[in-house]
């Protein structure tokens, strides 16, 4: 807990108590949701912002990189964006505000603003701990967002986009999705903005039922003004499969939590992430990952390119509960670093307290290697576009274990456009 009594209000902190006041009438809720508001911005008040102090936040010290906080523009929403994948039902909350829903078959959508006027979601506001600054900061503030549900069985043939759009000013937004049993989709929760300064909160509660194979893809495209604190929560049955994808490729200040139980025997986690860090940005993926019953697997592989004054920070715990015999849990973090002035700070941990496991993790940082680079120019590709051949290449090997080819064409020309950016 980072606890501030007697300590002057940082300007973020002030903000955001500030707007609350502001703001408070004009947001949806009961009684209970209200309530819970305020325990939140209560606790905000209290601790304040997170600082290096705090374990979970060692490496980004909330308190000092978050200078301020974009005020709300009531002018900046959007229509939605079209389809990252042709042909994907498209589900948009822009400025905070849900616009219209698809209709797809077998699947509900039920606008969060509804479920927080009726006090139904009051569960879903419960913060993890002291240190849970970006679901204090949400549960203050939510305003709305979509409730889905694929029902049981069903299988979904074309991806299921959900869009948060925020072009400036500040917004905050939860998509809580249940995959009924036995069920199969690929979902793209899609982060993007504009090039004015924003403040951004984003919570998606996911719960994977028994048999379901679920693909999940986080794309985040956001100005180099933005900053944005995100939240991916899920829950893992009995041989469900979920398979997490990140790719960070813009943002001045962003963190994406990660936090996965393993709750049925014969589950499976597979993590993919992708940061791309230019600027003087700072991406945090921060994950723990608990594997609670017997015969649960989970890999994770980390790929970071980081180049001109970009800070980068992975942070990976896997926790294997004492009744987890025969858990196969390994980690990886890899990065590429082009810049002196870069850096990078991975921080695996494991926790074991099964004695049949197999487990491990790992973390390398290199640069690009000469001979390659090399080979290239000497068979007349321009030093550029060979360092640009180069990093794709370490990049590519985590886009294209994807198996549409669809998504794997709108990956890579998320990297093709940061690398014409950046290298």
């Amino acid at each position: 807990m980072n606890v501030h009594t007697g300590r002057q209000p940082t300007t973020a902190e002030a903000a955001l108590v500030d707007s609350f006041v502001d703001r408070m009438g004009e947001l949806p809720g009961d009684a209970e949701i209200v309530s819970a508001r305020d325990n939140a911005i209560e606790a905000l008040k209290t601790q304040g912002l997170p600082s290096r102090r705090v374990e979970a936040w060692h490496y980004t010290d909330l308190r000092t990189l978050l200078r301020s906080v974009a005020a709300y523009d009531g002018t900046a929403g959007t229509n939605a964006l079209p389809a990252i994948i042709p042909g994907s039902a498209v589900a948009t909350v822009s400025n905070g505000v849900a616009l219209t829903s698809p209709r797809v078959e077998g699947v509900e959508f039920v606008k969060y603003s509804e479920k927080l006027a009726n006090g139904s979601v009051i569960r879903d506001l419960a913060i993890r701990g002291g240190d849970d600054a970006i679901g204090q900061i949400n549960a203050a503030y939510v305003t709305d967002g979509w409730a889905v549900s694929v029902a049981e069985g069903v299988v979904l043939e074309a991806p299921l986009e959900l869009q948060n759009a925020q072009a400036r000013g500040q917004g905050h937004v939860r998509f809580p999705v249940k995959f009924g049993k036995g069920s199969k989709a690929t979902v793209i929760e899609r982060q993007t903005g504009g090039e004015g300064e924003g403040f951004s909160t984003s919570v998606s509660n996911v719960t994977v039922a028994d048999d379901a194979d679920i693909v999940w893809i986080i794309l985040r495209e956001h100005g180099v003004e933005a900053t944005q604190l995100a939240q991916f929560t899920a829950t893992i049955g009995t041989n469900a499969k979920l398979t997490l994808y990140i790719v960070n490729a813009g943002g001045k200040l962003v963190r994406q939590e990660v936090h996965v139980l393993s709750k049925g025997e014969g589950s499976d986690f597979q993590l993919r992430g992708v940061n791309l860090l230019g600027g003087e940005s700072h991406t945090d993926v921060t994950m723990t990952l608990g594997h609670l019953v017997e015969n649960t697997t989970s890999v994770q592989i980390i790929r970071n390119v980081v180049t001109d004054r970009a800070r980068g920070v992975f942070q990976g715990q896997i926790k294997v509960n004492r009744i987890a015999q025969k858990t196969d849990a390994r980690m990886a973090c890899n990065t590429l670093l082009l810049s002196d002035d870069g850096e990078f700070d991975a921080k695996p941990e494991l926790e074991i307290f099964a004695d049949d496991v197999a487990c491990g993790h790992g973390a390398t940082v290199t640069e690009i290697d000469g001979n390659h680079l090399f080979y290239l120019q000497a068979r007349g590709i321009p030093e550029s576009d060979a360092r640009g051949l180069l990093i794709k290449a370490f990049v590519a090997e985590i886009i294209e274990e994807l198996e549409s080819e669809p998504l794997v064409e709108a990956l890579e020309a998320i990297l093709d456009k940061w690398l014409a950016a950046h290298v």
